[in-house]
């Protein structure tokens, strides 16, 4: 239905602008009157309903400052076609021109106050309130201002069809003059502005206050994300650390490379910078930093990587079983931290390229959330969680499910008297228009189905909830620091924050969570795009998972409920069970789905579960043991890295200090440095 109006829409908006120029010929002033009218109402809904049409138009030359000029043209057209006299076509043209120079000025204005507040580092959570940023400008002189200066024509517009009218003239000058004059006071206001934007601290100044921020703090522990196409989607990666970072012994640092990721960062009240360039990078005081964990690899890690005073990790994102979790990339680092034996079994597959001893078992701190098996409380109808990856880089690591079963299998489900929650993942269709397809079949199916299951008491229920929903979401953005304006004002406003705020995050995402659970009822099936509900909290829901290779799986197996794996393929069992270390404790589906009906009877008749005992003990191999807890096994992996760095930079400064020494002023018991041969100590990874 949707579709259907866009393109009602975009026949409107074409018929609009069609007939300007026939109507301003004819002349006809009625006429000319609807199809302008008709163009900007047609304009700013397609804004809003089909922007992407509109971008299209923008390539073809005919962006919104285009659009607006040719229905001004047209305009005096009809006037010259309708013979006013020439001082009112004067002045029209006089009052139409000085409003796109204005519009003109005030563009050149607002770019080079936004360049002005391009910082070379973004800031939260240090005190920045000295570095001298000024404050944004008034969001209604700075926001969508090409939108609001164009639109001043329509005074002037519909002044001189009135005048046309009526054949009285005085409307049209007034018209006039708001259309011109508004633009001028407009470029006035912002000119003010600019001169307090030229006042933003230039580079060197605002790394120096950063630094001196940063010797306050004293960060000894870094995590460092980079990831070129950065988006709300990717930042999973980086969020799930957060609250294990927050636990630790040692002062973490968070760093980001990208704006993007700045921007959609959760909430912590740990540091954070967001340096975009690698030579602010490297202006940074890191020196006391002493371990670097990377939860991704990408090409900008070279730029952390060249620090060799600390110790690189590589931590990852998730367990799986794909080729990307035991990677040769990982070499470059110092070492690689996986969850359990598992991890460490994968890695010898490159068993030449990196050493056993360099991974190191710490556990999944971020499971904590997820509730046993034991302490489910299952509802009227099993509730299946379908969470499938997405279709890799290459068509070489595709895992997802979607293409070649995907459809199928929500149909399957759908005759099972099921309650289906589906999660795709965040990058579904970012390669593979096959993928997209899938993912709207399923989508449409489930919600057609859901018409069927108590549609209208739904729809109340939610329309119920809503407000309250939309009200904490707006709360936790603003705890997370997702505050209006740009990054210089996001910095500009960066404090070191109290204890507060932690408590009310977690109580709040509680209440969302109950809310939205609630509301949706126990048989309505639910389709989660959103970063709310949490992964995590769709596990404590489900009592069985569907789902690919992919760390969803490793991580679901924290609960010990039943879970499956798609064998796409259609490998023997044997086979399948041997390359994926995760299907030891899955029951495996055939592409045809014909082994469903007897796979549900685990949760339909909990004692007829027989892979139990398997997830069990796969549970330990992947995961590690209960005790110590992940955290505590992985907040002494990071003392025991750090304290190793320290002593190795205690050792090569004592080196260091000792080379000074002339031999004529060297004791007996002090040893010589052969400078004639190579030294045998391995160069620093920054040469290598």
């Amino acid at each position: 239905m949707r579709g259907k109006a866009d393109l009602f829409l975009v026949f409107l908006f074409g018929a609009g602008f069609a007939l300007l120029p026939v109507f301003a010929l004819m002349p006809s002033l009625w006429g000319f009157a609807a199809a302008s009218a008709v163009s900007y109402l047609a304009d700013e809904a397609l804004h809003v309903r089909a922007p992407g049409f509109i971008r299209r138009l923008a390539t073809l030359q005919f962006n919104r400052t285009m659009r607006f000029a040719a229905r001004t043209v047209m305009l005096l057209a009809l006037a010259q076609r309708m013979n006013v006299p020439e001082v009112v076509l004067a002045a029209g043209l006089a009052a139409f021109t000085t409003h796109y120079a204005m519009v003109m000025l005030y563009t050149a204005l607002h770019r080079g106050i936004r360049l002005r507040r391009v910082l070379p580092v973004a800031v939260r959570n240090l005190d920045m309130s000295e570095a001298g940023i000024p404050a944004h400008p008034p969001a209604f002189l700075y926001r969508r201002f090409l939108r609001k200066l164009l639109h001043l024509d329509v005074a002037a517009h519909a002044a001189l069809l009135a005048a046309l009218a009526t054949g009285t003239w005085y409307p049209a000058g007034i018209g006039y003059a708001v259309t011109a004059g508004l633009p001028v006071a407009a470029v006035l206001a912002l000119l003010a502005q600019f001169r307090a934007a030229r006042r933003t601290p230039p580079r060197d100044e605002l790394i120096r206050e950063v630094n001196r921020q940063l010797a306050g703090y004293r960060p000894e522990v870094a995590l460092y994300f980079s990831f070129a196409a950065v988006s709300r989607d990717f930042m999973y990666q980086v969020n799930m650390w957060i609250e294990t970072l927050e636990q630790l012994d040692r002062r973490p640092l968070i760093i980001l490379r990208e704006h993007a990721s700045f921007r959609h960062l959760s909430r912590t009240s740990l540091p954070v910078l967001c340096v975009p360039k690698a030579d602010d990078l490297a202006e940074l005081d890191l020196s006391g930093v002493r371990v670097v964990l990377y939860p991704g690899n990408a090409g900008k890690n070279v730029h952390m990587l060249r620090i060799a005073e600390a110790k690189h990790v590589f931590i990852g994102h998730g367990d799986s079983d794909k080729l990307a979790s035991s990677n040769r990339v990982s070499k470059v680092y110092d070492e690689i931290w996986v969850a359990g034996r598992a991890g460490r079994d994968r890695y010898q597959r490159v068993r030449h390229a990196i050493s056993d001893d360099a991974i190191v078992e710490v556990g999944r701190p971020q499971l904590a959330p997820i509730r046993l098996h034991a302490d489910h409380t299952p509802g009227p109808l099993p509730v299946v969680l379908y969470a499938p990856t997405w279709e890799g880089w290459s068509d070489d690591d595709c895992h997802t499910s979607l293409i070649p079963m995907g459809v199928p299998l929500i149909e399957k489900l759908l005759t099972q008297n099921v309650r289906v929650i589906y999660k795709p993942h965040p990058l579904t269709g970012k390669r593979s228009p096959e993928a997209t397809a899938a993912d709207r079949s399923i989508r449409a199916m489930l919600t057609a189905d859901n018409e069927q299951r108590d549609a209208a008491r739904a729809q109340e229920a939610l329309a119920a909830v809503r407000p309250r929903l939309t009200e904490i979401r707006a709360r936790l953005d603003e705890l997370a620091g997702r505050h209006e304006g740009d990054y210089a004002e996001q910095t500009r406003g960066a404090r070191v924050p109290g204890h507060d705020g932690a408590a009310e995050w977690h109580e709040l995402r509680a209440e969302w969570h109950r809310i939205y659970w609630d509301s949706r009822g126990p048989v309505r099936h639910d389709v989660i795009l959103s970063q709310l509900p949490t992964l995590y909290e769709c596990f404590n829901q489900a009592d069985i998972l569907i789902s690919d290779v992919s760390s969803v799986v490793a991580d679901f197996v924290a609960g010990l409920k039943p879970y499956v794996l798609t064998n796409a393929h259609d490998l023997p069992d044997e086979e399948f069970r041997a390359a994926y270390t995760t299907a030891g404790g899955a029951y495996l589906l055939d592409r045809d789905c014909a082994r469903l009906p007897e796979i549900l009877r685990s949760v339909r008749e909990p004692g007829h579960d027989p892979m139990a005992p398997h997830r069990r003990t796969l549970k330990e191999y992947v995961l590690g043991p209960d005790t110590p807890t992940s955290m505590e096994r992985f907040n002494a992996a990071v003392n025991a890295l750090a304290a190793r760095s320290e002593a190795e930079m205690t050792e090569r400064t004592a080196e260091r200090d000792q080379s000074l020494v002339f031999p004529s002023q060297r004791t007996d018991s002090a040893p010589r440095i052969d400078l004639t041969g190579p030294s045998d100590r391995p160069a620093p990874l920054s040469n290598v």
